[in-house]
This record gives structure tokens, C-alpha cells and sequence, in this order.
């Protein structure tokens, strides 16, 4: 820009403007209107953050907004604590990571555990950690167990005993399966945008279930009363449905398979919001299935993940996060070894090399003498946070020309964990020209 020379503009201020940048186009591609999304009174924006942005979102980017004038302000903007990844941060420049592609590739089908297993351990209020034994008890203990368990017995029972068609008219209540303050909790955590706790009521639900199936036994009744066994299973089939309908914000693909398992279309996996108590919204969930409706033949919404996937995966992310290097070179003799004069130096001079991104020129005090050498490291530095840093010189390598300029000698560096250079030098600063050996 004309008269802005050493002028910066800051990333968060030119940041924010991609959200609505990225919603014009957006609407663009689709036929629609961007505006009411950022400037109707009546749109409710809400910014889902992690902890690390809370100033950005909650300071400069709504004073950028009011100052202009015709933007809505967020109406809430819940933000989270960081996830760690088996104790340590996640990285992506260490590769201390678990790639989408990757996870998909070696847990097919397995979508909605990963889904699962974040949001149950979502950090919402504290740092929290992802381990691959957790995810494995989770799916194993939980998803399995639990959830799946709870479907594939009603499922079962009803093909079993009535061929898969619901039998009754009319369902009676049981108080014993009130799950009512379950989907109170689930939409008011909803509400709250506290995600991990809405997803433990959806769990709540299906051990209710259980427990309603363990105390009824109606695999013993269905002979001397089998009237009220009808009961039983149908209510536990509303149970189905109700979790098809509470788990479907977490588990898509879940709630779609579930209401192919009970012959419905997945948009009739629904809720009803009524506001009671004030402003409160209170979820309320009604279904009845016609009699004579046909159920599908049941399978498993989840399966055992075993113990050696998971060792598989623990192995790939050490290995990732701690690279075994390069491979050791050919074995040389002492003789060839002690040929290297590699002696100590301290940089007098630093610059960039013309018409050379990667090349540095440097004047190297030796002790003996000063040299010109160059490196391939203008990436990694700047020249003049280099002068004065003492160096480690190969000093007896053969003079090359590169770019016209006599490189006399070569610096050594070292690459860490992360791809940083570092250079090799002695622990405690010692004279120019003290031999390394």
C-alpha cells in the first residue's frame, strides 16, 4: 500500500473477514442470500472456539462487527480446552497426530465411533486427553456393550416372537421406563452447547434400557404372559427410537442405520421443542408405531475392536513422533575418521546470497584464519541473528565454487524431532580453531 512501507496489518483483523468472505461464496455456489446468516436480528450466531481464540472472538472481532455497523454480534461463543493426544500435544509438524484419512482407512465403517469417543471426551472445561486404550474401552465398553447391545436385544426379541411386525394398538406407560428427565437433560445440555454432557444422557437412556430388560426378563414370561411381554418390548422399542432420535446430532451414521432397522426414513428421527418453564426449551420426543409395522432383520450398529489394532496404532504414533533418522552410513576406518580437521569457529559476517533463496555467505574466524563459507539454511535463519554464534567447521573439505563465490569449509547442523536445524557445537564456548575429535 502507497505510504505504508514497514506497516503490518494483523492477522486478526484480516482473519475474521474470511468467515463472511467464506459464507458469499458459499451462498453463491447454492442460490442463496449471505446476508441474513451475518445481519438479521433474528439469526443466532454462535462461534465454537478453542481457548486460545477467546480475545479474538470475544473482543476484536465483535468491535470490528459493531464499529461497521449493520453485522449481528455473536450470541454465545462456547469455547474449549485443548486435547492432547497420549499425554503430549497434539502436533502436526511432529506428526504426533491421528489423520482422518488414516483412521478411515485402518477402522472402516467406524466413523461414528471416532465421533463417539471425542465428544464423550470433549475438553469443555478441562485439558483433556485422547488415548487409543480409551477409545478402545469406550467402543468396547460403551458403544458395544451399551448402546449396541441394547438395540440388538429388542431388535432380536421382536423378529423372534412376532416375525418382526410390531403387535399391539395401544402401548401402556410403565413408570419403571420414564426416561423423561434424561431428554430434559439432553436438550438443556444442547442448549448450553455442552456437548460431552447432552452425549452421556444418550447413554443414560440405553442403560435404562438394559436395565428395564434385565429386571423384566420377558424371554421367561413369554409363556405364561405374553400380553405383557408385547408391553415390555414395545416399549423398549420407543427406547430404540428415542435413541435414534438423541444420538443423531453425535452419530449420523448410527441413527440413519437405526431407523433403517426400525423400516423408517431417517428424517423421521425427530424431536419436539416446547417452551415451558420460562424461556426454556423442553425436548419432548413422540412416536407410536402403527400395528402391523414391519421392523428390519437386526445387525450390529457396533463391533469389538481387538487389542492388536489398537497396539498398531500406539506403535505408528511413536514411530511417527520419535522417526528413526536417516540410516547409518557405511562403515568407515579410524584412519578415514581422524583425516576430518573439524575445529571451532565464530560467524564475523552473515549475509543472503544474490539470486539465492537458500544460500548463505559467511565469514568464519577459525582461529588460524577467516573463511568464506557458504550454507544452504536461508530458510531456517536470518543472517543477523547468526553473527557472533560459535559454529563447528569442517575445515579441511575441499574449496567448491557455488554461485561464483569459493565456499572454503562446511558448518555442521544437526536436524531435531520437528525438521528444526540446529548447529553442532561444543556444550561450554571454547577458542576459534580448538580441534573437535
Amino acid at each position: 500500500i502507497d505510504d505504508a512501507e514497514g506497516k503490518v496489518l494483523y492477522v486478526w483483523f484480516d482473519a475474521p473477514i474470511g468467515y463472511i468472505s467464506s459464507t458469499k461464496q458459499w451462498a453463491l455456489e447454492h442460490g442463496k442470500d449471505w446476508e441474513p446468516y451475518w445481519k438479521d436480528p433474528g439469526t443466532k450466531l454462535v462461534h465454537f472456539i478453542g481457548k486460545d481464540n477467546i480475545v479474538f472472538h470475544c473482543i476484536v472481532f465483535p468491535a470490528m462487527l459493531k464499529a461497521e455497523g449493520s453485522f449481528i454480534l455473536p450470541d454465545n461463543v462456547p469455547s474449549n480446552e485443548f486435547l492432547n493426544l497420549e499425554g503430549d500435544k497434539l502436533s502436526t509438524s511432529r506428526n504426533h497426530a491421528v489423520w482422518l484419512d488414516e483412521y478411515m482407512t485402518d477402522f472402516p465403517g467406524k466413523q461414528d465411533v471416532l465421533r463417539y469417543v471425542l465428544c464423550a471426551n470433549m475438553p469443555e472445561n478441562k485439558d483433556n486427553d485422547f488415548t487409543w486404550k480409551d477409545f478402545q474401552a469406550r467402543n468396547n465398553n460403551e458403544l458395544v456393550a451399551t448402546f449396541g447391545n441394547f438395540v440388538n436385544r429388542v431388535l432380536t426379541l421382536f423378529q423372534k416372537y412376532y416375525d418382526g411386525l410390531y403387535p399391539l394398538d395401544t402401548l401402556a406407560v410403565d413408570p419403571e421406563l420414564n426416561v423423561e428427565e434424561h431428554i430434559r437433560k439432553f436438550g438443556s445440555f444442547l442448549e448450553q452447547y455442552q456437548f460431552r454432557f447432552a452425549l452421556a444422557e444418550v447413554m443414560n437412556i440405553a442403560r435404562k434400557g438394559n436395565e428395564y430388560l434385565a429386571s423384566k426378563e420377558p424371554w421367561k414370561l413369554i409363556k405364561s404372559d405374553p400380553e405383557a411381554v408385547q408391553q415390555i418390548l414395545c416399549r423398549c422399542l420407543e427406547l430404540v427410537y428415542i435413541l435414534g432420535v438423541t444420538s443423531k446430532p453425535f452419530l449420523p451414521a448410527t441413527a440413519n442405520k437405526i431407523a433403517s432397522l426400525l423400516g423408517l426414513d431417517p428424517a423421521e428421527l425427530k424431536f419436539d421443542l416446547d417452551v415451558k418453564r420460562g424461556a426454556e426449551k423442553i425436548i419432548t420426543i413422540h412416536h407410536h408405531f402403527p400395528k402391523g409395522h414391519r421392523l428390519q432383520k437386526p445387525s450390529l450398529l457396533f463391533e469389538k475392536i481387538e487389542d492388536d489394532p489398537i497396539q498398531a496404532q500406539i506403535d505408528k504414533l511413536r514411530n511417527k513422533a520419535e522417526p528413526a533418522g536417516d540410516p547409518i552410513k557405511p562403515t568407515i576406518n579410524f584412519e578415514d575418521f581422524v583425516k576430518m580437521d573439524i575445529r571451532t569457529g565464530t560467524i564475523l559476517t552473515a549475509s543472503k546470497v544474490e539470486k539465492a533463496d537458500k544460500l548463505l555467505q559467511f565469514t568464519v574466524d577459525i582461529g588460524t584464519e577467516k573463511r568464506t563459507i557458504l550454507s544452504g539454511i536461508a530458510e531456517y535463519f536470518k543472517p543477523e541473528e547468526l553473527i557472533g554464534k560459535q559454529v563447528s567447521v569442517l575445515a579441511n573439505l575441499a574449496p567448491r565454487k557455488i554461485r561464483g563465490i569459493e565456499s572454503q569449509g562446511m558448518i555442521l547442523l544437526a536436524e531435531d524431532a520437528g525438521g528444526k536445524l540446529v548447529f553442532a557445537v561444543p556444550e561450554e564456548k571454547v577458542n576459534n580453531g580448538a580441534m573437535i575429535s
